[in-house]
């Protein structure tokens, strides 16, 4: 439930709920102040309205109809008996005397009492009153003997208006009572369901100010501040995510300064061990001084081989390194490829072959110089172990449906599982020793994984102790398949 609903619910909940428990107090209250055995210990206020206005209708008509009546006591008390259970009385008079006075009536006041009293018709009866407290209902009547009288029903409101006046105000601290509880327990759950969740944010925010991004936030909520911590909880990810990532760049910085350290110091200990022995006389022959600049060029040569690696991974580490894709057939390509190898002086002895899957055209975007360069750092990484008398590479094209895969296998001594998934990583040699003449550069295999991810493809090998290693690298397909289908 969204935010703004809930705010809605809640105001239409304080308008209706005290509306409801106002109507369920007032019920509860007036049959207490105005119900037989309440404070006014009568009968309830309209039963007591409706018994009076038929007491009166009776005598009105008694006083149109049969007037000598009212000349009859057993008559007049009679009805005078009936009137004082409704809390009313009779006073009759005749020819401005009285001929019957109610027992309850104080005759005291009586005639300031009537005096006061002057008719208004148009008025309910309710509303001629007098002193505020009594209502009077005046009958003319005229006897047969031709004289006139009047009769009077004199009703006391004394006890209606003490229970209003304990009724209303009651009612209106109710209200008021209602009022304050609902908006008060309404606006507190309201308040909690935004409040609460807003304080875990900032606990969390708290804790990432810290450097502490292990605290998860998880308000388990569908609403807006929900969809806030869920993207709050994505930013902590991400933040840890790029933190970690830093970090673990921080650390293969370290260890390439070292491994580059490392690698450098081997080469440049040999020139100056023999620039050393050149400057002490220890050649002193041509024969030796041949042998020695050739140790120095080639060291040389190790180390300007190192440097132009070492940039070209830095680069594509970097993503510095443009690529320059164009179209092109793979299997023509790895053709051209396996037949210019087989004129390299280094491949005298060996068997170097290419078998693709069909003789269908295989359509890839690439880079054709780094392509190249991938081609030949995996030949060269197995040429360097490949310790057989009978060597063999097997370059193999698959053609599937979104991609090609290319295998490079050779018959070397193999790579033991443990030691194969750190291949690709740079300046890793399977060797302990880090021994520069067989394990070369130790970053032929990483600028591959640049290379052919650049590409947008991936990269892995497989080995058998004693058979070989295949190392596999795919390239995705272009549209152009399609058009050759």
């Amino acid at each position: 439930m969204s935010i703004k609903i809930r705010l809605l619910l809640s105001y239409i909940a304080m308008t209706f709920i005290p509306v409801l428990l106002i109507a369920l107090i007032a019920t509860t209250l007036v049959p207490l102040y105005f119900g037989a055995g309440g404070e006014t210990k009568m009968p309830a206020f309209w039963e007591l309205s409706n018994q009076r206005k038929e007491l009166t209708g009776g005598i009105k008509f008694m006083a149109q109809t049969a007037p000598n009546r009212f000349t009859d006591p057993a008559f007049l008390k009679n009805i005078d008996k009936q009137l004082n259970q409704v809390k009313s009385a009779l006073v009759v008079k005749k020819q401005e005397k009285l001929i019957f006075v109610s027992e309850v009536v104080d005759t005291s006041n009586l005639d300031a009492l009537l005096k006061q009293f002057q008719q208004e018709p148009a008025q309910p009866p309710w509303e001629r009153r007098v002193n505020g407290r009594y209502s009077v209902e005046q009958y003319n009547i005229t006897f047969s003997d031709q004289s006139t009288g009047t009769v009077y029903v004199i009703s006391d409101w004394n006890q209606f208006y003490e229970g209003a006046s304990r009724f209303f105000p009651l009612l209106l601290l109710s209200l008021l009572i209602v009022v304050g509880i609902t908006n008060g327990i309404l606006t507190l759950l309201v308040s909690r369901s935004i409040i609460r969740p807003l304080f875990s944010l900032k606990k969390a925010a708290d804790q990432i100010k810290e450097g502490n991004l292990d605290h998860t936030v998880d308000l388990k909520r569908k609403d807006e501040i929900g969809k806030l911590g869920a993207a709050f909880e994505e930013m902590r990810i991400r933040l840890k995510e790029s933190i970690h990532l830093q970090l673990q760049y921080e650390e293969n910085r370290k260890e390439l300064i070292a491994s580059m350290t490392h690698d450098l110091k081997t080469p440049i200990t040999g020139i100056k061990a023999c620039v050393q022995g050149i400057q002490e006389g220890i050649v002193d022959t041509e024969q030796k001084r041949e042998k020695y600049m050739n140790m120095i060029a080639g060291k040389a040569e190790e180390m300007d081989q190192l440097i132009d690696e070492l940039m070209l991974y830095s680069k594509l580490d970097l993503r510095r390194l443009p690529f320059h894709f164009e179209e092109m057939d793979l299997a023509a390509y790895l053709q051209d490829g396996v037949d210019e190898l087989r004129y390299d002086p280094r491949m005298e002895n060996v068997q170097i072959s290419f078998i693709p899957t069909s003789n269908q055209t295989v359509p890839v975007t690439a880079d054709r110089d780094k392509l190249h360069r991938v081609f030949m750092n995996i030949v060269e990484n197995s040429l360097k172990y490949m310790n057989k008398e009978q060597k063999e590479i097997c370059v193999e094209l698959i053609d599937e449906k979104e991609e090609a895969i290319v295998r490079i296998r050779d018959n070397g001594p193999g790579i033991e599982d443990s030691a194969l998934p750190q291949i690709f990583n740079r300046f890793y040699r399977t060797e302990p020793s880090r021994n520069s003449e067989t394990g070369g550069t130790g970053l032929g295999l990483a600028i591959v994984k640049q290379i052919i991810e650049g590409h947008g493809g991936r990269v892995w090998a497989e080995s058998k102790m004693g058979e070989g290693t295949s190392i596999y690298f795919t390239l995705p397909k272009s549209e152009q398949r399609g058009e050759d289908e």
